[in-house]
């Protein structure tokens, strides 16, 4: 699994031009799934992604994290994480997840994160158009599996 993460201080997720979610201050998470990914990896990334220190404490430091600050996370799927460039000039997808596969545990990531922060997403497989305003800004890139680099 892996999940890009932007630090945001607003942003919007629109397909076929009606408004599907919105957030204020949070993380806009791109949510990627490998072929070989399970619900322990939804769990694992769900805690990390919650807990993680990437907001501002009264010092500047990174040491806060989304539920300190009180904000939200917008989850896109995201299959091209996993297009692999290496070859060619077309990107080869081989590495994600089957779509039906792929939305049941998009869905369950989705879940899990709900229990832990305020959660807004876009809609499996549909043309989404997202607009946001970095924060920072601040992209950091989560794996739950070492060998998915």
């Amino acid at each position: 699994m892996r999940i890009l993460i932007q630090r945001v201080s607003e942003a919007v997720c629109v397909v076929e031009n009606r408004e599907v979610g919105r957030i204020g201050q949070g993380l806009v998470a791109f949510v990627g799934l490998h072929i070989d990914d399970t619900e322990t990896d939804c769990d694992k990334l769900a805690l990390k992604i919650a807990n993680a220190r990437v907001f501002e404490d009264d010092f500047g430091k990174m040491n806060k994290s989304i539920r300190d600050v009180g904000g939200s996370i917008l989850s896109i799927s995201q299959f091209t994480l996993y297009g692999d460039t290496r070859k060619g000039n077309r990107p080869s997808f081989d590495m994600a997840a089957q779509a039906d596969i792929a939305k049941s545990l998009y869905e369950y990531f989705n879940h899990k994160l709900k229990l832990l922060v305020p959660i807004q997403t876009g809609i499996f497989q549909a043309d989404m158009k997202i607009t946001a305003v970095n924060d920072g800004p601040v992209t950091l890139m989560y794996e739950s599996k070492k060998e998915n680099l």
